[in-house]
């Protein structure tokens, strides 16, 4: 980027006031000058409020302030003796760039405002981002994309920052999003994979008959990501039948049997991710809207901190609050169902325990919360 600058002596410097010490080098010296209040100075017709200091005759104005009222920064560089004014416009901002799919969207509070988990590569392979009405989203063509179309499997480019909060994913504010086009997502086992002359083959199935028969083979290119949930890379050649994935593919599909599509993303998940992070944050928000007021100045766990988990109903000791909680608890542990559990330390863990809230994994509304000691 290319920065304006003013040089700027230091005589010139010193007229910013009504007087300055003679420096022996000749290039400072004395100076008198008269502040006329009654002349206001406006830019494109607004007022500000700079005077000018009249010196031989000529108007002056403190240069930091004139910069700052015409949309320039003014940096002092004092080694230099050089005044540098620099366009706002100009001072580019550094976003990190990514190029991948939304894996989950959860509407925020406000409305217009989401949350999009992403895996891909570029700066980030992971993130978090929040989307609001200052993002700036589009398709490919540049026509504006509305955020309530976005959902798993859209494919994108995300600039973001520069802001970035350092956890786990990173998470931070989306300031563009280009859409590029959106993808089937399956979630199965990996009948076989096979390394062809032109790529990788993953094949899914069903069993049908005491047999297997192919419903989908993907077909995977350079271009196709592999990853865990994570973002962390997995090589083609370390996959195997009976891995589970989650294939980001199509939407173009062959009509042969079975058909064919190609692959643009791989995950990989392993046995013990059960949750998504942005399913894990959005039970964080339920639990916290649901704490009792009596216990928010006892809580040591911060509210993104809150451990999440899925759990057997089967001998969860869960307190309802009201008969419906009590009906719909009962028919989940009736078929040995699951609840997600939201846990959070309290500064009475010593005398009660934890705090403990269940969800119920379908409705995601509360069913109570567990026994204290």
């Amino acid at each position: 980027m290319q920065k304006k600058k003013l040089l700027i002596l230091v005589t010139a410097v010193g007229l910013l006031g009504t007087s300055a010490a003679v420096g022996a080098s000749g290039l400072v010296s004395k100076v008198t000058g008269v502040l006329h209040k009654e002349i206001a100075v406006s830019v494109d017709g607004t007022d500000t409020n700079l005077h000018p200091v009249y010196i031989d005759g000529k108007a002056y104005l403190p240069a930091r302030e004139v910069a700052g009222a015409m949309g320039f920064n003014l940096n002092w560089n004092s080694k230099g003796k050089e005044i540098e004014i620099i366009s706002k416009e100009e001072q580019a901002v550094e976003y990190a760039r990514m190029l991948g799919v939304v894996v989950s969207v959860t509407p925020k509070d406000k409305e217009g405002e989401y949350r999009l988990e992403l895996l891909g590569y570029g700066d980030q392979r992971w993130m978090i981002l929040n989307v609001d009405k200052e993002t700036e989203l589009t398709d490919g063509d540049g026509k504006i994309f509305a955020a309530k179309d976005l959902k798993a499997g859209t494919r994108l480019m995300a600039e973001f920052g520069p802001v970035m909060a350092m956890s786990f994913p990173g998470q931070s504010q989306a300031h563009k999003i280009i859409v590029n086009g959106e993808s089937l997502v399956k979630e199965d086992v990996v009948q076989s994979i096979e390394n062809t002359a032109d790529g990788w083959q993953v094949t899914f199935g069903e069993k049908k008959d005491g047999k297997i028969v192919p419903t989908l083979v993907l077909n995977a290119g350079k271009e196709t990501s592999v990853m865990t949930g994570q973002g962390e890379s997995v090589a083609f050649a370390s996959l195997k039948a009976g891995d589970k994935v989650r294939a980001y593919y199509g939407p173009i599909m062959t009509k042969s049997i079975p058909p064919q599509s190609p692959l643009h993303m791989l995950v990989v998940l392993s046995e013990t991710e059960q949750l998504a992070p942005a399913e894990i944050q959005e039970y964080r928000e339920l639990a916290w809207k649901n704490v009792p007021e009596s216990q928010v100045s006892h809580l040591t766990t911060k509210k993104d901190d809150a451990s999440v988990s899925i759990i057997d109903s089967a001998n969860a000791a869960i307190m309802t609050g009201t008969d419906a909680q009590k009906k719909r608890l009962e028919e989940i542990k009736a078929v040995n169902g699951k609840l997600i559990e939201v846990k959070y330390s309290t500064d009475q863990d010593a005398l009660l325990g934890p705090l403990i809230l269940a969800f119920d994994p379908e409705t995601k509304q509360l069913m109570g919360f567990f026994i204290r000691k």
